[in-house]
């Protein structure tokens, strides 16, 4: 049995923040049933190349991007904009625990699915919306996208390279880190509600905004803001008080170089046939380093350059000088210690292919998360659960497919 084993989600999210939550849901046990669009399914369903591979190599229909969030859901197909649609989603939602949802502010309230409405039916329901601004406030209305709420709440002006340097400039993530985060704190506000509810019996509506969160995990660098009334600005990969605390291009590709005190300073240039810069009055001690930086790194960068990226790390380590590599994905997969995690599963997919997907990484002793189906294929469950939960026939089922309900 999964820790949520006993709980089921009705998913009504699409693209990312909400499918992550659901996803995190549903590998701890949870029995989410993912709810999406007559003949075209989650956006996200044709945001391709690259598509999952049939046993031939050709491409099947799947999107990664879809595979990525959508493990151990169960797809049923319903057009929420009919009334026998809207009643089909009605009753799912009576018979779960979590309702989620990702609609423009409003919207739902219109087929009867919003947490009013569904509370009536449910009292106990707890309802997560997630949208780009939340419910309340002058942009509570539009749209949100992760790119821009990156660029509104702050991130991007503490991240890229220095203004000035060579590619300098504010710089997204490299992931949807708005969306995914958002996801995050929206699975935690859920197993909240869930404990609260199991307390006391009362559900609850829950407002994530993709905005708040940015603001939100800007951590450090809010508190920083907050305290001085001075906003931090982009270090690039630099660190503002430790010099060296960056990277550096060696003969062959990136590494990291995180020296955190004069010895490991020493050390580091020992290591690279320099040990003079450790003794030179500029460069002796970490504030001196900071002052002259500009002077200090360039020299370093040289030497750094002249080695492998693996003789680096092998050298910097065996001296005791922290330090990493910056590994393309294809190194990530078949670095040792990630496959001695098993970060990468393989499961098998409906469509007759392998999906190779990426294990949730939380462990637990008792109630792991596991990883039980596929992201299944659009509609795949439709009849299963119309059976199941709702207690529909054959002759019912027929009828809603052939007006295109379901």
């Amino acid at each position: 049995m999964g820790a949520l084993s006993h709980i089921r989600v009705l998913d009504l999210t699409r693209v990312l923040a909400g499918p992550w939550c659901a996803q995190t849901l549903a590998d701890l046990g949870a029995d989410v049933i993912k709810i999406e669009r007559p003949g075209a399914g989650d956006d996200t369903r044709h945001w391709g190349p690259p598509y999952l591979k049939a046993a031939d190599g050709t491409d099947t229909h799947e999107a990664a991007y879809y595979l990525c969030a959508n493990r151990n859901k169960r797809s049923v197909t319903v057009d929420i904009g009919t009334p026998a649609g809207q009643q089909i989603v009605r009753s799912l939602a009576a018979a779960s625990d979590v309702v989620l949802e990702n609609y423009k502010v409003g919207q739902l309230k219109k087929y009867g699915l919003d947490y009013a409405s569904l509370a009536q039916v449910k009292p106990d329901l707890v309802y997560c919306s997630v949208t780009g601004f939340g419910q309340t406030g002058p942009l509570a209305e539009r749209a949100g996208y992760d790119f821009i709420v990156q660029g509104m709440g702050g991130f991007m002006s503490v991240t890229g390279e220095r203004d000035g340097l060579p590619g300098g400039g504010p710089q997204k993530a490299g992931v949807a880190i708005a969306d995914l985060m958002t996801g995050m704190y929206a699975s935690v506000a859920v197993l909240a509600a869930l404990a609260h509810r199991d307390r006391t019996g009362i559900g609850q509506c829950i407002d994530m905004a993709l905005l708040d969160v940015q603001v939100a995990m800007l951590a450090n660098m809010g508190g920083n803001y907050l305290a001085s009334g001075k906003p931090p600005v982009r270090w690039g990969n630099a660190h503002q008080n430790i010099v060296p605390y960056q990277t550096f291009q060696t003969a062959d590709g990136w590494i990291i170089v995180a020296v955190g005190n004069d010895a490991q300073f020493r050390k580091f240039v020992e290591t690279g046939g320099r040990s003079e810069l450790a003794d030179d009055p500029r460069f002796a001690t970490n504030p001196e380093r900071v002052r002259h930086r500009e002077t200090l790194v360039p020299m370093l960068a040289e030497m750094v350059s002249t080695r492998s990226k693996h003789a680096w790390i092998d050298a910097l380590e065996a001296a005791g000088v922290p330090c990493g590599p910056i590994n393309d994905l294809g190194e990530v997969f078949e670095h040792e210690q990630v496959r001695a995690r098993g970060m990468r599963v393989e499961v098998p997919h409906s469509s007759g292919a392998t999906a190779a997907l990426v294990r949730n990484p939380i462990v637990m002793s008792e109630t792991p998360p596991q990883l039980r189906a596929a992201p299944p294929m659009l509609g795949e469950h439709t009849d299963a659960v119309l059976r199941e939960l709702l207690g529909y026939d054959d002759a019912m089922i027929a009828d809603l497919r052939a007006r295109s309900i379901i």
